[in-house]
């Protein structure tokens, strides 16, 4: 299993990706094999937030020219991660048939989307 700083790269910081913010919606640069499961348990892991939806796309490289050379941007991986805006404590059964609520409080927000960008 790999930890979670290497499943999430980078944030994508974009004026889109700021606007969606505001919807609960973070964008990362994500390692090309990862899975939506993994990038889940690394949100959930690094930032404490509840994740809803995970949607991924492979974002080709651009093509580029310097003087006669030619060359390509290597392809990445994007995540677009929704999370619970408004987290709840959950309760499940138990044995005996009672119920227990989580002791997990997560936060609303990615303070540290930035990275210190």
């Amino acid at each position: 299993m790999r930890s979670a700083y290497d499943v999430i790269i980078k944030p994508v910081i974009t004026e889109r990706s700021t606007a969606d913010t505001a919807e609960g919606k973070y964008t990362f640069a994500v390692a090309k094999n990862a899975t939506k499961t993994e990038i889940r348990q690394a949100c959930e892991k690094l930032f404490n937030v509840r994740v809803l939806k995970v949607n991924t796309q492979n974002v080709s490289g651009k093509k580029k020219r310097v003087n006669r050379s030619e060359g390509k941007t290597p392809d990445w991986k994007k995540a677009v991660v929704t999370i619970d805006l408004d987290p709840q404590e959950t309760t499940y059964l138990v044995e005996g048939g009672q119920e227990k609520k989580t002791n997990k409080k997560y936060k609303n927000t990615i303070e540290e989307f930035g990275f210190g960008l």
